[in-house]
């Protein structure tokens, strides 16, 4: 009975202050809304980027050269691998399937006399399968394009030639690095990061055995593999391993899909709080926003509350009865917050094309965290208000 006479007595106190009390109001939804949508988005980030991994398939593993430091810790003298080493390896090693070698390249795109920085990737034919590459337009690059200049344009090279007034972009030529490319196909959008590379979106693809002609001499550093079966990450590289050691005396490193899966969520979990943290200091402001609205509160009822203790009401009935207005007025500004944030992740979720949904965790953050900003930011006012002296607040005007 005390505590819903209490609730009604906040409703009321606050209806009165309307002006006052929505200030507070739009701070506290600011903020609850901030810390929802941003915990949101980056679950639902996570949640996408693993999503996306795991269509490559789990038994996708990663094989990179590792260059041992030589004499004086400086780095050995290794050529990398050789395109015709990599392609034995799914005939010598039964633990892997297909192969997708690629070289890395970096040059400038010109466009009309305009240049852009553009790395690019020298691919084979098993490059799009391996990982997973939609085509918008054209085809992609075939092992029996073999020394031709054909290219391949990633997402954003393809978005920044068509800003610079390109027409059909398949069956035109560009010009990287000095020579010109006939494309053959531009790519689709992908999610860039662990294994996929970046240049994917961002550069150029042309065909490796080309790449590997040009005049800086790209070497192949990495390749994908795709194991006969999920979970064979272990008897992958022990057989890898000892195929590199014993045809060229190099070493090498391999790094499952599981393991990077592993990783990768560890690393978002970090994103996400990393996210709740930025999202927390607009908490904090709507907090500070409800202390100084009690503040005043407490300042403008000094009467009302020496007429409460005269009546015999204690020093805990003062303090319960702020502290229970406190925590209403950020209790309806989480759920108003609550609301804000999950449309706000609505429509961010609606233009980027992710797959919408908010998890318990934000609810619950929503209800909590306004809840315990009442009780935080409510306390020292509600406390101040308990210790007046009833003489002193009756004498008050």
């Amino acid at each position: 009975m005390i505590l819903s006479e209490n609730i009604q007595e906040s409703l009321n106190s606050l209806w009165g202050a309307k002006q006052r009390s929505l200030l507070a109001l739009i701070g506290i939804v600011i903020g609850i809304g901030s810390v929802i949508a941003m915990v949101a988005v980056g679950q639902i980030v996570e949640n996408e980027s693993i999503r996306q991994f795991r269509e490559m398939g789990t038994d996708v593993c990663m094989v990179r050269e590792n260059v041992l430091p030589g004499k004086h810790g400086k780095r050995g003298g290794s050529a990398g691998m050789s395109l015709a080493d990599v392609a034995k390896v799914p005939g010598q090693c039964p633990a892997i399937r297909t192969v997708a070698p690629y070289v890395n390249l970096y040059s400038r795109l010109t466009r009309d006399g305009r240049r852009v920085p553009c790395p690019g990737l020298g691919v084979t034919g098993g490059f799009r399968d391996m990982f997973k590459v939609p085509m918008a337009e054209g085809r992609f690059i075939s092992d029996l394009d073999g020394y031709e200049s054909f290219c391949v344009l990633g997402h954003t090279k393809a978005e920044w030639l068509r800003a610079q007034g390109a027409g059909a972009l398949v069956g035109s030529d560009v010009l990287f690095g000095g020579r010109l490319y006939t494309v053959v196909g531009v790519a689709g959008p992908v999610l860039s990061g662990s294994f996929r590379p970046y240049e994917i979106n961002e550069g150029i693809m042309v065909p490796i055995r080309l790449a590997l002609r040009l005049p800086d001499r790209p070497r192949i550093g990495a390749f994908a593999a795709r194991m006969t079966g999920s979970g064979e990450t272990g008897e992958a590289t022990r057989q890898v391993k000892a195929f590199f050691r014993y045809t060229n005396r190099m070493n090498v490193d391999v790094v499952g899909a599981e393991d990077l899966v592993a990783q990768m969520e560890r690393q978002m979990r970090m994103f996400t709080l990393m996210l709740g943290a930025i999202g927390s200091i607009a908490l904090i402001v709507g907090g500070v926003g409800v202390m100084n609205v009690m503040l005043v509160s407490v300042s403008e009822r000094r009467r009302e509350i020496g007429i409460r203790r005269a009546l015999g009401a204690e020093r805990k009935d003062i303090q319960l009865q702020f502290l229970v207005e406190s925590v209403v007025l950020s209790f309806v500004g989480g759920i108003l917050g609550l609301l804000l944030g999950v449309g706000a992740v609505a429509v961010i979720c609606r233009f980027t094309g992710w797959e919408f949904f908010v998890s318990f965790l934000s609810v619950l953050l929503g209800v909590g965290v306004s809840a315990a900003v009442g009780i935080f930011f409510g306390y020292y006012p509600a406390r101040q208000a308990a210790r007046l002296s009833p003489i002193d607040a009756l004498r008050s005007e």
